[in-house]
């Protein structure tokens, strides 16, 4: 009987699905949004943006392509459908978009007016597939308004846009077979040296990225700190901004010297446990007073010294300094500055002492020996138009360094904070090019030379005033430095130029080329470590001021992470970043990598290991090991082509398996975690998407109660 019954419902169940079931469907289609124009039933609703829809030049596909041209800041060409579209059989947007000759321009792309959108950077000169997951805008269920949005807050230049369609689910193209990739090697017992954690500083952090990265150390800097009064919280912009001194945004003036900017810019350190660099001004003058209000002192009031090339639009007294003639000569410095000597300084660290402590204490451990006086002439040229020599340099050196030890013997200084490359070898009274100052120091490059006077002073007074040779680096390369991340000929560039950190093979790309008899390879952290073994052991390498742009876009964020596993493989001692990324941009994420990739704190390990790449220009790698014990290995795709490779791993004894973090395209808002990775005592193979950071974390695979010998160097 139940046989009977069973058979019975079985066949109820197969008439009933025959019956029953709806009619099978068709895949869905891709649905076009803009071809050769507009699909039925959108329109264009773009604000701050000149668009036209009917463009002959360039075209990807097709007879016509759009053409944007932002022209305010948040600006965008909007795309808006009347109808609202079920977006539950698509699950990608794609589109072609072309930066025009330059490219460079930094958007978003939004769905519906809401969230962060999807960030990109439009290459020059050539046309570039994007195709971005829904999930990436959102998960909307529908479509009703499509931004593409200048993501800078400034204008941006013409870019065209063509082939605009949603993805059906169900046409999902697998991606391309992975390519054979260069053979890794990371040896756990080779190179092991500390990382110092300075090497992941920042110049005027983000006060939410600075917590989330549990910042090591925050820089007080730049041009504007040359000439900032602590006791009246000023300073002087210098030729930035019509020689003005400006007030810092203070909310108790009446309380100074008390609870001034830089008084406040130590809090905040303290309170996220970040050690603070201050630049204290070595030039001899500093902003003479506060004033709240337009008009501010300036250096070259047209009133006092005529008509000028430009003048601040919001005060047409304060004048460029250039006239018909040229540069106006023969101002008053009392104009706007106070001449101050070394007590001023010895002044302020005795203050800042009294607030916070001693470095030793807790309170302020690094001060900055002024800001790239070989400059000055320039920059500050209304109260030092002379340019500085080598002796110059070093008496002011001897008297402030000397000052700052006095009022705290247990800080730490750091000079001469060149600006680059023709100041380590020349003084700016000789330009960039032997010279009679050159010539009257017996040949000698400027920066050996300098640690060779601070040599002297530690000899005869038995005091060491500088601690760190500081020198800034911006890369010379066209396009690089404090830019966008450009066209593609310019990215490749800049992730081929951090090799002048570290390769004594790699001739620069530069107009430094063109210096000393033929191509230089700049080398920069050897030449660093050369000049100080030479010449002043025992004296730690800073560079104070380094970017190499594109940090709005993926390309920025695989360069920057490039150059933070230089600096702790190469032994630098200190870095701060300048121009740092907002929080959202993908250079922020190459911080998070190695100071917080989980979300949780956790970071990259702190003892450097031998890591070695067959081709460091397609996947770069970096190893290192955490006080657990983990290994933490971090590999870098820089092709466009998604790559698999062996690695080979030896001195180590892993876990069975990995945990995979990666930082893509895929997602540029969240470095997202990944399948375990199987590991055996050999290493194991992985595969590398394009353009991207993978971060393999191999915890210890026997119990420590083994007794496992750990090899640790200089702990």
């Amino acid at each position: 009987m139940k046989t009977k019954l069973r058979l019975a419902l079985l066949i109820g169940l197969i008439l009933a699905a025959q019956f029953s079931a709806p009619p099978v469907t068709q895949a869905a289609l891709d649905l076009p949004i803009y071809t050769d124009a507009l699909a039925s039933g959108w329109e264009n609703w773009s604000w701050d943006a000149s668009t036209n829809l009917d463009s002959a030049s360039p075209v990807q596909s097709g007879s016509r392509a759009v053409t944007v041209q932002i022209s305010a800041a948040w600006g965008a060409l909007y795309l808006h459908n009347t109808a609202s579209i079920d977006l539950a059989s698509y699950d990608r947007l794609r589109f072609w978009i072309h930066g025009g000759a330059s490219g460079g321009q930094q958007l978003r792309v939004v769905a519906n007016g809401s969230g962060s959108g999807y960030a990109l950077t439009a290459q020059g000169g050539q046309w570039s597939q994007v195709v971005i997951l829904l999930s990436e805008l959102g998960s909307p269920a529908s479509l009703s308004d499509l931004y593409w949005q200048d993501a800078g807050g400034s204008p941006q230049p013409l870019f065209s846009l063509d082939q605009v369609e949603l993805l059906a689910g169900s046409t999902t193209t697998p991606p391309p077979a992975p390519g054979a990739g260069p053979a890794l090697t990371v040896n756990a017992s080779q190179g092991r040296k500390p990382i110092s954690p300075y090497i992941y500083g920042i110049n005027f952090a983000d006060a939410g990225l600075a917590q989330e990265l549990d910042l090591p150390v925050e820089r007080r800097g730049g041009n504007a700190t040359t000439r900032y009064n602590w006791q009246v919280d000023a300073y002087n912009t210098g030729s930035d901004w019509y020689f003005e001194n400006i007030p810092e945004d203070n909310p108790n003036p009446i309380q100074l010297p008390n609870g001034s900017s830089a008084d406040r810019f130590v809090q905040r350190d303290q309170s996220i446990g970040a050690d603070t660099i201050l630049t204290v001004p070595l030039i001899g003058w500093v902003a003479k007073r506060r004033l709240e209000n337009h008009p501010y002192d300036c250096g070259f009031k047209v009133s006092k010294y005529g008509a000028q090339t430009s003048t601040d639009p919001w005060d047409s007294d304060c004048g460029s300094g250039v006239n018909g003639s040229g540069d106006i000569t023969a101002n008053n410095p009392t104009d706007t500055s106070v001449a101050t000597t070394a007590q001023f300084v010895k002044d302020w660290v005795t203050h800042l002492v009294g607030v916070f402590g001693s470095a030793a204490g807790g309170g302020v451990q690094f001060y900055n020996l002024d800001n790239e006086p070989m400059l000055w002439n320039s920059t500050h040229r209304d109260v030092h138009p002379a340019a500085v020599s080598y002796n110059e340099l070093r008496d002011r050196t001897y008297q402030y360094a000397a000052a700052i030890k006095e009022a705290d013997p247990t800080a730490l200084t750091l000079g001469p904070v060149v600006w680059g490359w023709c100041a380590y070898l020349y003084s700016a009274a000789d330009g960039c090019s032997p010279g009679s100052d050159y010539a009257a120091h017996a040949n000698t490059y400027l920066v050996p030379w300098y640690l060779q006077q601070m040599k002297a002073y530690q000899d005869a007074h038995g005091v060491r005033i500088l601690d760190y040779l500081d020198l800034h680096y911006y890369p010379q390369a066209g396009g690089v430095a404090l830019s966008t991340a450009g066209s593609a000929a310019t990215q490749a560039l800049r992730l081929r130029s951090t090799r002048s950190l570290w390769d004594a093979s790699y001739i620069d790309e530069s107009w430094i080329s063109d210096t000393q008899s033929g191509g230089v390879a700049v080398n920069l952290i050897e030449r660093m470590k050369s000049w100080v073994s030479a010449n002043y052991p025992g004296t730690k390498l800073a560079i104070t001021e380094y970017n190499w742009g594109g940090l709005e876009a993926i390309n920025g964020a695989l360069t920057q992470a490039d150059i933070l596993g230089i600096f702790g493989r190469e032994g630098l001692d200190l870095a701060t970043l300048w121009a740092p990324p907002d929080p959202g941009q993908p250079g922020a994420y190459a911080f998070r990598i190695f100071r917080n990739y989980d979300g949780q704190g956790h970071k990259f390990g702190d003892t450097s290991i031998q890591a070695a790449s067959a081709d460091q220009a397609q996947l770069a790698v970096y190893a290192a090991q955490r006080g657990d014990l983990a290994l933490t290995i971090l590999v870098i795709n820089k092709t466009a082509n998604s790559l698999t490779s062996p690695l080979n791993l030896s001195g180590f004894i892993p876990s069975a398996s990995a945990q995979v973090f990666r930082y893509s395209v895929a997602n540029l808002n969240a470095i997202m975690p990944q399948p375990a990775q199987s590991v055996s005592a050999g290493g194991f193979t992985a595969t590398y998407p394009a353009n991207s950071l993978t971060l393999f974390v191999i915890p210890l695979g026997i119990p420590l109660d083994n007794h496992i010998y750990i090899p640790i160097v200089g702990r």
